[in-house]
C-alpha cells in the first residue's frame, strides 16, 4: 500500500496570507516625484507654507499650459537644445580624438599630458571671462563653454579605457601577428568601448549642466536658462519652478536616450558572454 504524498502549501496558497503587492520596475522611478508633488501639494492647500517661494501647484501648471501654447517654450528649449548639443558634439569629438592619442602613445602622453592634467584642475566656470572676451557674450562663446564641458571626461574616460586594455588581449594579437590597425580595431578598441561610451555618456550630461550655467552668466540670446533668470527678475516663482521641472525632464531623456544608445551599440559583449555560459 502506498504511502500518502504530503504537499506542502505554497506561502501564496497559504490561507489567511494576503498577496504582496509590489509596483512594476517601470513605475518605481516615479514613486518619489509623485510624493514630493503630493507633499507640495498639500503644503499649499493645508497653508503649512505661507512663503511666496512656494506657489500652488495649479499656477505652475498654468504657467505651463500658457508657455507651450505661447511658444516660449519650443523657441527656448530649441536653442539650448541646439547649443548643447553642438557643443557636445565638438567637444567629445576632439575629446575622442585626444584621448587616443594620449592613450596609443606614450611620447604624445609625456609631452601633453601634464599641461592637459593642470588644465582639467581649473574650474570650468573660471573660463568664462576669458571666453567671453574672445568670443563675446553669443553663441559662439556659450558652444565653447559646453565643448569644453564635453570635452574633458571624455578625454579622460577614452585614455583610461584604452591604457586598462588586458595585456593578455595584447599577446593574443601579436600571436595572431595584427598589424598595428588590426590591433587597434579589433582589440584595442572593443576593449575600451565600454569606457569611451561612459565617458561620452557623462559628457552629455555635464554639457546640459553646462547650458544651463552659460545662459546664466552670458545672458545674451533665448534658452531655458533665460527662462529661469526672466522669472527671477520678475520675482514669477511659478516660472522659476516650471522652467527647473523642464531643465529636470530635459536632463532625464537626454541620460535615458544615452543609455539606450549605449545599451544597443554594447549588446555584442551580453551575447558575448552568453557564448561561453
Amino acid at each position: 500500500m502506498s504511502e500518502p504524498v504530503s504537499i506542502a502549501a505554497s506561502p501564496a496558497a497559504a490561507p489567511g496570507r494576503k498577496p504582496s503587492f509590489s509596483l512594476p520596475a517601470a513605475l518605481r522611478g516615479w514613486v518619489l516625484p509623485l510624493l514630493l508633488l503630493l507633499l507640495w501639494w498639500l503644503a499649499v492647500s493645508l497653508g503649512w507654507s505661507k512663503s511666496p517661494l512656494l506657489v500652488p501647484v495649479s499656477q505652475v501648471w498654468h504657467t505651463a499650459v500658457e508657455q507651450t501654447v505661447s511658444g516660449e517654450l519650443w523657441r527656448a528649449l530649441r536653442s539650448s537644445l541646439w547649443r548643447d548639443l553642438l557643443g557636445f558634439a565638438i567637444g567629445a569629438s576632439a575629446g575622442l580624438i585626444f584621448g587616443t592619442v594620449l592613450g596609443l602613445s606614450r611620447l604624445f602622453e609625456s609631452l601633453l599630458g601634464p599641461s592637459f592634467h593642470t588644465l582639467k584642475q581649473i574650474s570650468l566656470f573660471a573660463w568664462i571671462p576669458l571666453l567671453s572676451v574672445w568670443f563675446g557674450l553669443g553663441d559662439a562663446a556659450k558652444v565653447a563653454f559646453l565643448s569644453l564641458a564635453a570635452f574633458f571626461p571624455v578625454v579622460l574616460n577614452t585614455f583610461e579605457g584604452i591604457r586598462s586594455v588586458a595585456p593578455e588581449l595584447i599577446e593574443v594579437g601579436r600571436v595572431f601577428e595584427f598589424s598595428r590597425w588590426q590591433m587597434l580595431r579589433r582589440v584595442v578598441l572593443p576593449s575600451a568601448l565600454p569606457s569611451v561610451f561612459a565617458g561620452i555618456h557623462l559628457g552629455l550630461i555635464y554639457a546640459w549642466l553646462a547650458t544651463l550655467g552659460a545662459e546664466y552668466l552670458l545672458v545674451s540670446g533665448q534658452g531655458i536658462g533665460n527662462t529661469l533668470i526672466d522669472g527671477r527678475e520678475h520675482f514669477k516663482m511659478d516660472l522659476v519652478l516650471f522652467g527647473v521641472i523642464v531643465v529636470g525632464l530635459v536632463g532625464f531623456a537626454l541620460n535615458w536616450l544615452a543609455s539606450q544608445l549605449e545599451h544597443r551599440l554594447l549588446a555584442w559583449r551580453g551575447r558575448s558572454v552568453a557564448q561561453y555560459e
